[in-house]
């Protein structure tokens, strides 16, 4: 059954046939932390970007399809195809050299890649670094330290390169909107912690 996409996508046809792609990729993929369905996540970040007063469409469909080439079996030539070459070149910015280890030097690797990649790139993943750490905080919540074993890293770790993540973001697009939300959500989560340690 095809997903029906969000509201928000009303009158952006470029977008609802990315929300379209997205689903059909990540179809029967869940989340790590709770379950849910995978697609339920590029949905956010486009949600986010959109409040964030974003409307460029382009934009708004890489934010959708920034997580298919790294886990499904499209390709970035197939984003081409469909999407266009300013799209293709967000997601492929967005996509992780899975072959780069260990974890730690994969993310540095992937956060040098989007900021040489400049303002698209780096909005999507400022706005894929606040749903991750909303959704990381809301575990933590639920579960305490165990949290951080249904993912590749410890939560000292993940601390570290979500400052760093923050860093890149801030400079890279200062002023974004999504930045303030994503140092508020970073300084709270880190505070919560300390006060559970």
């Amino acid at each position: 059954m095809e997903a029906e996409p969000p509201s928000f996508l009303a009158g952006r046809e470029r977008v609802r046939e990315a929300f379209a792609c997205a689903s059909e990729a990540h179809e029967g993929q869940e989340r790590k932390g709770d379950g849910s369905p995978y697609i339920n996540h590029p949905v956010e970040l486009a949600r986010l970007l959109v409040e964030a007063g974003e409307d460029d469409e382009d934009l708004l469909a890489a934010a959708l399809l920034h997580d298919t080439v790294e886990d499904t079996e499209m390709t970035l030539a197939q984003i081409r195809e469909r999407f266009g070459d300013r799209v293709h070149a967000i997601v492929a910015a967005m996509t992780e050299h899975k072959d780069v280890e260990p974890y730690e030097a994969r993310k540095d690797d992937h956060r040098d890649v989007v900021e040489r990649a400049g303002e698209a790139p780096a909005k999507i993943y400022a706005a894929d670094k606040l749903a991750n750490l909303r959704d990381m905080r809301s575990l933590y919540a639920a579960v305490g330290e165990g949290a951080a074993g249904r993912f590749n890293a410890p939560l000292d770790v993940r601390f570290r390169l979500w400052r760093r993540d923050l860093e890149m973001v801030e400079t890279v697009v200062p002023g974004f909107e999504l930045n303030a939300p994503l140092r508020a959500e970073l300084d709270a989560f880190e505070a919560e912690r300390a006060a559970t340690t």
